[in-house]
């Protein structure tokens, strides 16, 4: 990764706008201590990303892939390197990295090549990898995240890294370490597993940014179904480069962060990784060019490469056209037919989602975020005439927070969007107040063979709207709390929401709240 992208301090940018000249004399003086003045180091950030791809069988062999598997069970004569074996390609594979590179803006190379990575580890049997050193089957992408910014976190700010290639390649074993008896297991079935090698330009320069990055890629991986992005299984891997540099001068010696398992661990790891080459320097020291990693594993030597010759030239298709005489077209890779099967990424559905129904920006994020709960959103909206701005609340709020507590997947709910919807349309209709409707979820949730209407008939917690009767009521609470009345009548109208909390006590919460209001108004005026 030779390219880097420097990145302006903004300290420096905030210090310069502050900065009122009364004189040209004096804003040239200030100008030139600026520029004379030392810029603070600023982290730059590359990534390398192995995502595992979503595939029944392994990239060179029919094992198939199953993380939970007891150990060396998934192994076959090929994945543990016998002698004779040869690889057969398996097409999933391709057409992942080919869908995958599509998602990101890449140039499709219609001929890609297969090396072998030379190595030594007791986890690598043919003591070589298979991968794409010389031309990768993408390359030249670039792939759009956002952040949160702002005051209340509600202003997105979009940023872009580049993506320098999409290789294949096939997995290694796992190497499982017992310190106890100081010996090594082995267990192969990870072995030749089929991963894509995203590999990110140094565009990034703090870790907030490369985990924004990184969960952008999640999401489209997924929305693909190329890749899991179980990080926990291992599906997603994320090696970073991290150096500092001041903006304008050279930059720094870098450093490789391994094996990162963990979204919050991506920020965390490299903004320690900043910090400790910006201590570094500051006390007159050297940063090292090393990795350092999560958890240990030894450091190999320089790699060695040699054209894979048991495998031919990748070729892909532009077309059905561009297909030569006596090709099967359902045996081949056609980029157009897969350009074609592109699903609606997580950006497009963040701003579709703004723009049709007027919802925060910071709510787009949670619901694209959280598998499945997009389809709910929208299935709950076809159903209720509740505004989206008060739906959304529901079902961030309400229901997502049900499903967190409990660790359910929304697919897991007991409460379907068509009986949520119903517990709007009641809400909204003036059947049941605000608070009465929580209830009533919170016993939906408990009950999911009842109804909204009918836990709402059950427990008698209809909207009371009787005038008489909150009259009745008003005035018992009015004569209760002469000094509340007082306050009131001296121009302090907050302490009318008190009262109104008393009503609603004393109704269960089932007060019309804009009737007990005007009421309260005519009782303490």
């Amino acid at each position: 990764m030779n390219k880097q992208i420097s990145v302006l301090c903004p300290k420096a940018l905030c210090v310069i706008g502050r900065i009122c000249t009364t004189s040209s004399r004096w804003h040239s003086q200030q100008h030139s201590r600026l520029k004379s003045a030392p810029q603070q180091l600023v982290g730059v950030v590359g990534l390398e990303i192995h995502a595992q791809i979503n595939s029944n069988t392994k990239l060179f062999s029919g094992s198939p892939v199953n993380f939970s598997a007891p150990p060396n069970s998934l192994v076959s004569f090929f994945d543990g390197s016998l002698p004779g074996t040869l690889p057969v390609l398996n097409r999933r594979c391709v057409e992942a990295a080919v869908m995958t590179g599509l998602a990101l803006n890449c140039t499709i190379n219609r001929k890609s090549f297969f090396d072998r990575k030379h190595y030594f580890y007791a986890d690598l049997p043919a003591g070589y990898q298979i991968t794409q050193h010389r031309q990768p089957i993408a390359v030249e992408g670039i792939l759009t995240y956002s952040l949160l910014g702002g005051k209340k976190m509600s202003q997105v700010i979009r940023k872009s890294v580049h993506i320098k290639q999409i290789q294949l390649e096939q997995d290694s074993g796992k190497s499982l370490h017992d310190d106890t008896h100081s010996q090594t297991l082995i267990d192969l079935n990870r072995a030749g597993v089929g991963l894509m090698e995203l590999v990110m330009e140094p565009d990034m320069s703090c870790g907030e940014e490369a985990a924004a990055a990184v969960r952008e890629l999640q999401l489209i991986l997924q929305a693909l179904g190329t890749c899991q992005g179980n990080m926990s299984e291992g599906q997603l891997r994320v090696d970073a480069n991290v150096s500092v540099h001041r903006p304008g001068e050279p930059f720094g010696v870098r450093t490789e962060v391994k094996n990162i398992n963990s979204i919050r661990y991506v920020a965390r790891a490299i903004d320690y990784e900043i910090q400790r080459q910006i201590s570094v320097l500051q006390r007159g020291g050297m940063v090292q060019n090393e990795t350092r990693h999560s958890p240990p594993n030894p450091s190999f030597p320089p790699f060695r490469f040699m054209p894979e010759p048991n495998l031919p030239p990748l070729i892909v298709y532009e077309d059905d056209a561009s297909l030569p005489t006596g090709i099967d077209a359902c045996q081949a890779v056609v980029v157009q037919k897969i350009r074609e099967e592109l699903p609606e990424l997580p950006s497009v559905k963040r701003d579709r989602l703004v723009q049709t129904y007027g919802i925060l920006p910071e709510h787009s994020f949670t619901l694209v975020n959280e598998e499945g709960l997009v389809e709910y959103f929208e299935a709950v909206m076809k159903a209720t005439k509740k505004e989206p701005r008060k739906v959304i609340g529901w079902v961030t709020n309400e229901l997502l927070g049900q499903l967190k507590q409990q660790d359910m997947s929304v697919s897991q709910s007991p409460i379907s969007p068509p009986a949520l919807a119903e517990l709007l349309d009641l809400q909204e209709a003036g059947h049941i107040s605000s608070s009465a409707a929580k209830q009533v979820f919170q016993e939906m949730w408990r009950s999911s063979s009842k109804t909204a209407l009918q836990i709402i008939q059950e427990q008698d917690l209809g909207l009371v709207s009787d005038t008489a009767q909150l009259h009745s009521i008003c005035q018992k609470v009015v004569d209760s709390h002469p000094d509340e009345v007082q306050a009131i009548k001296n121009g302090n109208k907050k302490v009318l929401n008190k009262l109104m909390g008393m009503v609603q006590k004393e109704t269960k919460g089932r007060a019309d709240p804009v009737l007990v209001r005007t009421i309260l108004q005519e009782k303490t005026s």
